[in-house]
């Protein structure tokens, strides 16, 4: 008689762990990930590891300049990864917040191109904010419309329009480009500031954190005491449960990318009109993938979302000041902040699953 072989490790999912233990295993993987960034780059520079310790520290807290420098990342991958958030919640794989930041980017810089001198600078601030969000609107509704009605594949759909809106910006910098021939848009409006998100208290990123806060404490209640969210809960449980108690589930789904396409187009009015004051294909750099992994490590909770978009944005700043300091090739960061998703990541693992290993027959006996 053929006996099934149990096979010596399989992987079960584990109970759910305690909050405090789910973030001390989090932070030992940190710690592990500090660790074996700090021996590689000791074997490629003969540094002490504590002197690279410092440096990555330094990165992010050296200087005053450095330290709005860290509010300022944060506070856009922060802003991302809120707008990701709501599809991610319902089930909506949303890969597409790249080419809705570089649609409300790009709908910023034509009001600050095509208006300037035209209208008020506090009108045209309101006007760019209304066109970002509702480029960005646009950009999200496209494959949610295509989901809700065709059951198209949305995670293969929103990828697709980045590229799109990568190719429209491109399109749009040949017709700006200053000077001719430059192949770029150069500062916009760099003489007279028209259109620049205003400095509060002399800090020049100082609006951007206070929209970023505004919008996590505002993606927080819509979630959890909103109708809006409790839809969107559902919907992501069990698209059939939604519909046996009269949800009307592609209402839901297109609502809710027009919701996470309008912030995901405020984030990109925040880069051009905030921050670079320009507009590049690659001017997101890639924040839109970032922002999944910070809503998914979050478990889309708006409020975890600060601190796991600090954890990110301190361990890359603090990954390219190595790479500054000891003069190595900018790639090297790239490295090094590989291998810190990679420990984040394994962790997430941990608290989620077990490994089992199969008993041997004197021990079963």
């Amino acid at each position: 008689m053929n006996k099934t072989k149990t096979p010596l490790i399989h992987i079960s999912k584990r109970s759910a762990l305690p909050w405090y233990a789910s973030w001390a295993i989090r932070g030992g993987a940190i710690l592990a990930a500090l660790l074996v960034s700090a021996l590689v780059t000791a074997l490629v520079t003969g540094e002490n590891p504590l002197q690279i310790y410092l440096t990555i520290i330094k990165g992010s807290f050296g200087s005053m300049r450095r330290f709005w420098l860290l509010l300022q990342n944060i506070a856009i991958l922060l802003c991302v990864s809120l707008a990701l958030t709501p599809a991610f919640k319902m089930r909506f794989w949303n890969l597409g917040g790249e080419g809705q930041m570089l649609a409300g980017g790009l709908a910023t810089t034509a009001c600050m191109i095509l208006l300037a001198g035209k209208v008020p600078n506090w009108l045209l601030i309101v006007l760019m904010l209304a066109a970002s969000m509702l480029a960005g609107a646009i950009w999200g509704a496209i494959p949610a419309i295509f989901k809700a009605r065709w059951n198209t594949n949305e995670t293969l759909f929103t990828l697709m329009m980045n590229y799109v809106a990568a190719q429209l910006v491109a399109f749009f910098i040949i017709i700006w480009e200053m000077p001719k021939g430059a192949g770029q848009i150069g500062i916009i409006n760099q003489k007279t500031m028209i259109g620049w998100l205003p400095k509060l208290f002399g800090k020049e990123y100082l609006l951007n954190i206070l929209i970023a806060a505004f919008v996590c404490l505002a993606m927080f209640i819509y979630l959890k005491y909103s109708k809006h969210g409790y839809e969107i809960s559902v919907v992501g449980e069990s698209e059939n449960t939604a519909r046996y108690i009269g949800i009307k589930v592609s209402r839901v789904i297109v609502r809710t990318m027009l919701l996470s396409g309008a912030i995901c187009g405020l984030t990109g009015m925040l880069l051009v009109a905030g921050t670079e004051h320009t507009l590049t294909t690659t001017i997101t750099a890639g924040r839109g993938f970032t922002a999944v992994m910070v809503s998914w490590l979050a478990k889309f909770n708006p409020l975890w979302m600060v601190l796991t978009s600090f954890l990110l944005v301190f361990l890359q700043r603090g990954a390219g000041q190595i790479a500054t300091n000891f003069m190595l090739s900018p790639s090297f960061a790239d490295i090094l902040t590989g291998i810190i998703l990679f420990f984040i990541i394994g962790s997430d693992f941990i608290i989620n699953y077990k490994l089992n290993f199969r008993k041997s027959a004197g021990k079963e006996g």
